[in-house]
């Protein structure tokens, strides 16, 4: 009987422990960032709860307080196997960590040498969704919209395709957020950390990012725009960034920063996304650029006021 109370005792410790210390965190943990790389501040908005060191300190102290009366199975496999049963601390969020891939910086270049030229009074910051906005032909055409809806406007695009919250971390504090004074930035990023990260984790990054924009263009407003639906109807990540889009909702605060979300234009009555929309799911054909254009033209102009 009091092996049962014991064993009971000890799964619900862990149970509380693992929560506390890891739940918090997200549905896993992601890759590994650059060690050495302090990651960027998150707005409290968007922050995941984390235990500070004298909590992990704690549940370390509790946690060998049980040990120390647990069955001797329980601490048989404790000597046997050492950190099966421990306190376990979620490691750095790599979507917060500032990092570009290296087959990345050809295209930093290019945006470092716009944002010398301090011209351009609007940025587009993103990945592949943004930087087609500059492809003149072929199934992924942004260019015409952008010259029939933004053609009087000085665009600075700083979208690298396959980019992540942490690349534009990178990018920005490594000279793209310097050298010239944008009325207004879209911002839309964080599909591409699908897969790697959790849901949280990727809100935090976009959170970062908002911060990097609001300290290097203090004058600017920023659109944040909602992470576009992908895939099927029932494709899992659908739930990923309709998670990511609700945190990332509450950086709104009509000020400097303005949410929008323009999803569901892309999407037909049974949810699923034209082919003549998004041809794979992801980017915007022409068509599909002349929607997001027409959802955000007005907004985008009101903010350069």
């Amino acid at each position: 009987m009091k092996r049962r109370e014991r064993s009971g005792k000890f799964n619900r410790c862990c149970s509380l422990v693992m929560f506390f210390l890891a739940g918090a965190a997200g549905a896993g943990f992601a890759q590994a960032p650059p060690a050495g790389v302090p990651p960027a501040p998150v707005p409290a908005a968007v922050a995941i709860a984390r235990p500070s060191a004298a909590e992990v300190r704690t549940a370390e102290r509790a946690l060998a307080r049980f040990l120390e009366t647990a069955d001797p199975e329980i601490r048989e496999l404790d000597r046997k196997y050492p950190g099966l049963v421990s306190v376990r601390v979620p490691p750095p969020n790599s979507a917060t960590v500032p990092y570009l891939a290296p087959f990345f910086q050809q295209k930093h270049q290019a945006n470092l040498e716009v944002a010398r030229k301090g011209e351009s009074d609007v940025l587009f910051m993103g990945d592949s969704i943004t930087d087609f906005w500059r492809n003149a032909d072929g199934m992924f055409a942004g260019k015409p919209v952008q010259d029939k809806y933004f053609g009087d406007l000085k665009v600075a695009n700083f979208g690298i395709a396959g980019d992540t919250t942490q690349g534009v971390l990178y990018r920005l504090q490594n000279g793209e957020g310097r050298g010239f004074k944008p009325r207004a930035v879209m911002l839309m990023i964080g599909t591409n950390n699908t897969g790697r990260n959790s849901a949280a984790e990727i809100a935090e990054g976009v959170g970062a990012v908002v911060l990097e924009l609001q300290k290097d263009f203090p004058e600017a407003k920023i659109l944040l725009l909602a992470i576009f639906p992908r895939g099927a109807a029932d494709d899992p990540v659908r739930g990923t960034i309709a998670e990511i889009n609700a945190v990332i909702s509450r950086l709104h605060d009509g000020e400097r920063v303005h949410y929008l979300d323009i999803g569901q234009k892309f999407l037909d009555a049974e949810g699923n996304i034209p082919k003549d929309v998004m041809s794979d799911a992801l980017h915007p054909t022409g068509k599909g650029y002349e929607i997001w254009a027409e959802a955000v033209n007005e907004t985008l102009r009101k903010l350069m006021k």
